[in-house]
C-alpha cells in the first residue's frame, strides 16, 4: 500500500485559498464592487446583476472544467505513452509540440482558430488545451520517472504485468506530482476561459470585455474578482479532495 505523508492542518493551504476565494467573491457583488469603485473616485455606472454573474460563473465553470478534463486526459495519457518502451522515441516530438503550443498566447490561439472553429466555446477549448497540456505532460513524466527502479523490479519479481506495475505502482507513487501539475492546469484553465469572451464565449471575462468597451469600471472589477475567486475556490476544492483521497489510502 502506498504511504503518503500526513497532512498538517496548520500548513494545509486549502482553507486559506477558500477564504481568499470567498473574499474575492464578495468583492464581485454589485453593491461591494460599486462601493469600491466609488471610493476610488471612478464614475459609478450600472453594475452586473447577481443573477447574471452567477449565470456567467456557471458557464465559466463548464468551459474551464471541460478544458481541464481534456488537458488531464491528453497530458496524463501522453505522459504515460512516452514513458513506455514503445513510446520513448516519440518523447522529443511530443515534448516539443507541447512546449510550442504553450508558447503561443491563448489570445493568439483563439484569434487563429476563429475562422475555422467559429465563435464561442470551441476556439476557447483549443486555447485551454494548448496552454495547459505541457505542465500536466511533464508532471506525469517526472512523477513516473521518479519511481525508484527497485520498486518496479519488486513488482516484476512478484509476477505483476507491465500494466499492473503502471496502475498499482507507478501511477500511485507519481500521483502527488500529477496532482500538483493538475493544480497548475486548473488555474490556467480558469484564467484562459476568461479570454474566451473575446471569441464570444459567455464567461466571467464577458463583463471585463464589455466594461473595457463601455469604459465601465464596475463590471470589469466584478468579472476580474469573480474569475480570481473561482480560481481560488477550485484550487481549494482540489486540495481538499486530494487530502481526503490521501487519508483514505493511508493504512
Amino acid at each position: 500500500m502506498t504511504r503518503f505523508p500526513r497532512l498538517n492542518p496548520a500548513r494545509h493551504p486549502a482553507p486559506g485559498f477558500a477564504a481568499m476565494g470567498l473574499v474575492l467573491a464578495a468583492i464581485s457583488h454589485p453593491a461591494v464592487a460599486t462601493a469600491i469603485v466609488s471610493g476610488l473616485g471612478e464614475p459609478v455606472r450600472r453594475p452586473l446583476a447577481v443573477a447574471r454573474l452567477l449565470d456567467l460563473g456557471l458557464r465559466h465553470i463548464l468551459l474551464a472544467g471541460t478544458g481541464l478534463g481534456l488537458v488531464a486526459i491528453l497530458g496524463i495519457g501522453l505522459g504515460i505513452l512516452v514513458t513506455r518502451p514503445a513510446g520513448v522515441p516519440w518523447r522529443p516530438v511530443v515534448d516539443a509540440l507541447a512546449a510550442g503550443a504553450q508558447a503561443v498566447p491563448p489570445v493568439v490561439v483563439v484569434a487563429l482558430a476563429l475562422p475555422v472553429l467559429g465563435f464561442g466555446g470551441p476556439p476557447t477549448l483549443l486555447a485551454l488545451v494548448a496552454y495547459g497540456i505541457m505542465p500536466v505532460l511533464r508532471g506525469t513524466v517526472g512523477g513516473i520517472e521518479g519511481v525508484a527502479p527497485d520498486v518496479r523490479e519488486a513488482g516484476r519479481a512478484i509476477g505483476l504485468t507491465r500494466t499492473q506495475i503502471l496502475t498499482r505502482i507507478e501511477l500511485p507513487l507519481a500521483a502527488p506530482a500529477i496532482v500538483e501539475t493538475l493544480r497548475t492546469a486548473l488555474v490556467l484553465a480558469v484564467a484562459t476561459a476568461a479570454v474566451g469572451a473575446l471569441a464570444g464565449a459567455a464567461t466571467l471575462g464577458s463583463p471585463i470585455v464589455a466594461g473595457l468597451q463601455n469604459q465601465n469600471t464596475v463590471p470589469m472589477l466584478q468579472g476580474a474578482a469573480a474569475t480570481a475567486a473561482l480560481a481560488f475556490l477550485a484550487d481549494a476544492l482540489l486540495l481538499a479532495l486530494t487530502g481526503r483521497w490521501r487519508a483514505s489510502t493511508r493504512p
